[in-house]
């Protein structure tokens, strides 16, 4: 399982979204589909979750409900290899959703467009035949975390090994913007490729529970070691979720609670979730004692 992996939260549409979604990228499917048992939250028998792959690349949808929404702190940008694609996933996101930045030619970029698509979800669109990776989560810090781009993408990358800072480009004087801080930053995580920048207009939105990054686990120490790390100015939640001192949502996940999950017995599994519900931090020893429960 790739180890750090966008996680979306929907009301109702995460099927859907998956679907959508793996239509309009080549080497995309949808993997694995959860649904709610008669315990709930949901109604019984609904879709839970969804895992499904975009070129290449790992996702997971959420029907958690109305809670929470996904905003543009994260996006995800995509390196388009010709104009033909990139007209048609302007064209398939823009359909009953919202364009944010037209397709056009920017300073930045021959061809480029940010679109908000109908189930909420923000897409950087771009013409260029070099990116890290198809499809990248972009992390824009703005409001109280304006700024704080560079601080954060050097802690993330201090928390995973093989991760470094791939490249920064900083506002120049006469900008418009807050000299110094990040126009567009690369850096990668356990080899797999994220941006930041710092966004100092007035918007109204910033990260949220609505799209967070979930980090599967091999041990208890790592769970451990990154409970510490990023709760450490943040904010602890609940079964595994926790907020970084910039806001950011993570799930920090053994990748143990996953097979308990989906285990043949289900008594087992619902005495396994039953235990995670109950949990801020997941104790393995925890989930093993009523997985082994007679």
């Amino acid at each position: 399982m790739q180890k750090i992996v966008p996680f979306l939260w929907f009301d109702h549409q995460a099927a859907e979204a998956a679907n959508r979604y793996v239509s309009l990228f080549k080497n995309s499917r949808v993997i694995n589909t959860t649904h709610y048992s008669d315990a709930g939250p949901g109604p019984s028998g609904s879709v839970m979750t969804v895992s499904f792959r975009l070129a290449d690349q790992e996702f997971i949808a959420l029907n958690g409900g109305p809670e929470f929404t996904i905003t543009p702190a994260i996006s995800f940008f995509v390196g388009c290899d010709t104009e033909e694609e990139i007209d048609r996933l302007y064209l398939n996101f823009s359909d009953g959703g919202e364009v944010l930045m037209e397709l056009n030619r920017y300073p930045f970029s021959d061809k480029f467009a940010w679109v908000k698509d109908r189930f909420g979800v923000n897409w950087q669109l771009n013409l260029s035949g070099r990116y890290t990776q198809k499809i990248t989560p972009f992390l824009t810090f703005v409001g109280p975390q304006h700024g704080k781009a560079a601080e954060a993408m050097n802690q993330y990358v201090s928390l995973f090994d093989d991760s470094r800072i791939l490249s920064v480009q900083r506002f120049p004087p006469g900008s418009g913007e807050l000299e110094g801080t990040v126009m567009h930053g690369e850096f990668s995580l356990h080899g797999q490729a994220f941006m930041a920048m710092d966004g100092g207009l007035d918007h109204k939105w910033a990260f949220t529970e609505g799209l967070s990054l979930f980090v599967s686990c091999e041990n208890q120490e790592e769970v451990d070691r990154l409970w510490q790390r990023l709760t450490a100015g943040g904010e602890e939640g609940p079964c595994g979720w926790l907020k970084d001192q910039y806001g950011l949502s993570w799930q920090i996940v053994p990748a143990i609670l996953i097979e308990m999950l989906q285990d043949m017995d289900a008594r087992k599994a619902q005495r396994v979730n039953q235990a995670m519900l109950q949990m801020k931090k997941i104790d393995i020893a925890g989930l093993r004692r009523a997985y082994e429960q007679d």
